[in-house]
């Protein structure tokens, strides 16, 4: 990557930029001429009996056109960025023009935000607009990797059911949004050999009722007690503090057979859910948080036991 970052791609930019207009003017005058008084000879080259090529100079209306083009791109280059690192005059970038934009927009729905981010997550939850509004901030930020239905893939968790890696309140939910998660299953090629790895293999699949070696599972439970109950815990069913998932619940992130568990094992897993505090807001990631906390929870209920407590 460093390459692509020297001195030497800026000069080539800037040299190729400079060479590409030098080259235009040079085409143009190359390629001017007196008008003609008499007849116009042939160019020399002549197709299908009659067609032939004749040695017009370019209209004039076309070639101040062309100069026109060249002129407007050494004033755009002064101006804005495209010479190599040379920034403009001006000073634009798309950076700062985007965040104008947001800026702007942000102000414009910003008494809408405000209403609700003087009520809690479970009501937000409940209010049919919030949610539209938290569907439409889920599709442009989490759908990509969660799927447009939350139901996630492999590697992506499904945020549609009960499981919840860190927690599935809405404090935990808003700390997963606003910091982004990173997880790390370690590699045990190293720690234990195939035969071990096997064995826990198989009592991991035995703690959710998966087919599994009996006699594997007797060798593999005081193998996970070593190295694996730290995170997951004695029984399996793992830690939220730690992301440590649950292997007793029938729910797997990445796959249940035989072959993706020991590749697990073996290999180890690297998760990343990327940070979106400083990208949406704080009154954005509360309409999210209630959002996504609605897909796993019934908000339904939620509307009735508010509107009950409100007419009490």
């Amino acid at each position: 990557m460093s390459d692509f970052i020297s001195d030497f791609w800026n000069v080539y930019v800037v040299v190729l930029v400079i060479a590409s207009l030098v080259f235009c003017a040079f085409i143009i005058l190359s390629n001017r001429g007196a008008r003609p008084t008499g007849t116009v000879e042939l160019h020399g080259h002549q197709w299908d009996e009659t067609l032939a090529e004749w040695n017009n100079p370019l209209p004039r209306w076309w070639v101040w056109l062309f100069w026109i083009t060249i002129v407007f791109a050494i004033v755009y280059l002064i101006a804005y960025p495209g010479l190599g690192r040379f920034g403009g005059k001006l000073e634009w970038t798309s950076v700062n023009a985007y965040q104008r934009e947001v800026s702007v927009a942000d102000a414009k729905v910003a008494p809408l935000f405000e209403r609700y981010s003087k009520m809690d997550a479970m009501q937000v939850a409940a209010d049919p607009e919030a949610r539209a509004m938290g569907e439409r901030l889920y599709l442009n930020n989490c759908a990509q990797c969660h799927g447009t239905d939350a139901r996630g893939s492999r590697g992506f968790p499904n945020l549609v059911d009960s499981d919840w890696l860190y927690g599935g309140d809405p404090e935990a939910i808003k700390a997963t949004l606003v910091n982004g998660r990173n997880a790390m299953m370690p590699a045990f090629s190293a720690v234990l050999d195939s035969e071990a790895q096997r064995d826990v293999v198989h009592y991991v699949r035995s703690l959710s009722g998966l087919t599994a070696d009996n006699l594997r599972v007797q060798r593999g439970k005081p193998v996970f007690a070593t190295n694996c109950a730290a995170c997951h815990g004695a029984e399996g069913r793992g830690n939220q503090a730690m992301g440590a998932p649950n292997l007793t619940d029938g729910i797997w992130l990445y796959g249940s057979t035989e072959a993706i568990v020991a590749q697990s094992v073996a290999r180890g897993r690297n998760g990343h859910m990327p940070a979106h505090g400083e990208l949406l807001g704080e009154h954005k990631i509360h309409l999210l948080t209630a959002y996504v906390w609605g897909l796993s929870n019934n908000t339904a209920k939620v509307a009735t036991t508010d509107s009950s407590s409100t007419t009490q």
